[in-house]
C-alpha cells in the first residue's frame, strides 16, 4: 500500500486534490480512499489530506503516519519539521517552490519533485490555487499514476473554461517538475 499526505491551508485545494488522486487511481483499477483533517475551517488554516493507494481493497481508515510520499502545497509549511514526521526511508516529497535551490529536506527523502505551482496558477487560473498543477507534479515524480488519468478526472470536479484552466495546470506541472534523486 502507497500512503501520502498532503498538507496545505485552508482555500488552496488539498482536500480536493486528495478526491482527485482517488478518483484517478480508481479509473486505473486501481483502490483507493483519501479525507482531510482540519482545525478551524476557515481560508488560511493548516490542512492534511490523506490518501492511500492499493492493489487491493483499503480498508484502513486513520491518518496517515508513515507517508511514502508528502505533498507540500503551501511552500512555507516545508520549514516546520513536524511535515517530514513519519516520512519512510526512500519516500517521496512533491514541493511547491519558487526557490531554485533543490536541497534535501530530510534525511529519509528519497526523491523530490520540485515545481513553481504558485506562478503555474497564476498563469494559468489567475490565481495561487495550486492543487491540480501539484497532482501533475505528483504524477511525473511518482509514476503511481498516469497524467491521462489525472486529467480525466478533473471532469468530476470542474466543466467548460475552469475545467481546460486546470488540465493546463496539470499539464504544466508534469512538464515543469524536475526531479531530483538523492
Amino acid at each position: 500500500m502507497k500512503e501520502i499526505r498532503i498538507h496545505g491551508r485552508g482555500g488552496q485545494g488539498a482536500v480536493v486534490a486528495a478526491r482527485i488522486m482517488v478518483i484517478a487511481f480508481v479509473r486505473e483499477g486501481k483502490w483507493g480512499s483519501g479525507f482531510p483533517t482540519f482545525g478551524a475551517e476557515r481560508r488560511g488554516a493548516p490542512v492534511m489530506a490523506f490518501v492511500r493507494l492499493d492493489d487491493r481493497p483499503v480498508r484502513e481508515r486513520s491518518r496517515v503516519y508513515y507517508p511514502d510520499c508528502l505533498m507540500v502545497i503551501d511552500p512555507l509549511l516545508v520549514n516546520n519539521a513536524s511535515i517530514f514526521d513519519g516520512i519512510k526511508p526512500g519516500g517521496t516529497l512533491i514541493l511547491n517552490t519558487a526557490e531554485s535551490s533543490r536541497k534535501r529536506y530530510h534525511v529519509n527523502l528519497g526523491v523530490t519533485g520540485f515545481v513553481n505551482a504558485t506562478q503555474i496558477g497564476l498563469e494559468e487560473v489567475g490565481m495561487p490555487i495550486t492543487n491540480t498543477c501539484m497532482l501533475g507534479a505528483f504524477a511525473r515524480t511518482t509514476g503511481w499514476v498516469q497524467l491521462d488519468s489525472i486529467l480525466s478526472s478533473l471532469e468530476e470536479y470542474f466543466s467548460g473554461d475552469i475545467l481546460k484552466k486546470n488540465q493546463r495546470c496539470v499539464e504544466r506541472g508534469f512538464g515543469e517538475t524536475e526531479v531530483v534523486k538523492f
